[in-house]
């Protein structure tokens, strides 16, 4: 399956404050297929959740998009305001928040809301959606689904409130699903579990997923293709094999040092020196050249190359895979 079902291009994402306009998404491109999970990933701050929200029409002003594109099953959507965009959440883009909590209306039983998505969406009788609602909570593992349909949110554990989360997002048949950190609060076994449901169900149906993470043993896991983020830039973008394996980007190479994989037999973890840099103080040239151990005068003084096409190129003068060339 081939069919692109999500588009961006060249998009940037502004702040304006007292100290100057901050970018913390800033010319980023890539595409995610019919029933591919892209994961990306980076540290803190480097603009992974922003992007996300930019997709889904979450930004918090005075955070808007101030260039670019993004495109849904050819249609493009990052001008939706109001009720139009409200019509796309939900039935074409749906979101797996990092806290289930967050995404739960704690008043309502689990089974209303998963009802009152699907009749806000889909044009089927409150019957049906009510059935539908049971085979949601069935299809994601949930025990006993037609009993616990009438249950509130704080009457599920972490890893089961996840699961309705997965559901609910589910439920209305979206082309795209967007998971923003999905595993953090869950423990490895909970996570291992909700990783699989969520490859499973979306190789099933066909969804496209954005995976939002820090964690690259959940990339390892999940994704089929990588996207690097640094200070609100695509560093590196290509299939997770070549990406893990031979990373081309020296900061994704720092951040597979830093895995405890990498460091075994070592006395401590790897790290990468110094920090990400505030968006009010990015430094001229490459972002990274800071922290780079193959910085050079290019990157010091021009922007690294822009990845334009998605051929798995990293933005870097000097890549790890070859040489360096002036």
């Amino acid at each position: 399956m081939t069919d692109t079902i999500l588009s961006i291009r060249d998009l940037t994402v502004e702040i304006p404050t007292r100290h100057g306009i901050l970018r913390p998404v800033n010319g980023v491109s890539y595409d995610i297929a019919e029933g591919e999970v892209l994961g990306v990933v980076g540290e803190s701050g480097a603009g992974k959740s922003m992007a996300g929200n930019a997709v889904i029409g979450l930004l918090s002003p005075p955070a808007h998009i101030a260039q670019g594109e993004i495109w849904v099953r050819g249609t493009r959507v990052d001008h939706l305001k109001g009720e139009d965009m409200r019509r796309l959440r939900g039935k074409e883009i749906g979101m797996v928040f990092q806290d289930p909590l967050t995404s739960l209306n704690p008043l309502l039983r689990i089974g209303d809301q998963l009802t009152e998505t699907m009749l806000a969406h889909l044009d089927i009788s409150r019957r049906e959606a009510e059935n539908r609602a049971v085979a949601a909570l069935e299809e994601v593992g949930i025990p006993g689904a037609r009993e616990r349909v009438g249950s509130y949110p704080h009457e599920f554990s972490g890893g089961m409130r996840q699961r309705v989360v997965i559901a609910l997002a589910l439920c209305a048949e979206p082309s795209l699903i967007i998971a923003d950190e999905p595993t953090t609060a869950l423990d490895v076994s909970v996570q291992a579990q909700i990783i699989a449901l969520l490859k499973k169900l979306c190789r099933e149906r066909g969804t496209a997923v954005m995976l939002i993470t820090h964690d690259m043993g959940v990339i390892a896991e999940a994704a089929d293709r990588v996207a690097v983020m640094y200070a609100g830039q695509l560093a590196e973008l290509g299939a997770v094999r070549d990406v893990l394996t031979t990373p081309y980007h020296p900061y994704t190479d720092g951040l597979m040092g830093s895995t405890p994989l990498a460091s075994r037999g070592k006395d401590r973890l790897h790290q990468i020196p110094g920090a990400m840099p505030q968006l009010d103080a990015l430094p001229e040239g490459c972002a990274f050249h800071p922290r780079c151990p193959r910085a050079q005068d290019r990157c010091r003084s021009a922007p690294g190359p822009r990845i334009e096409d998605g051929t798995g190129r990293a933005a870097c003068w000097f890549p790890m895979e070859r040489e360096a060339v002036a």
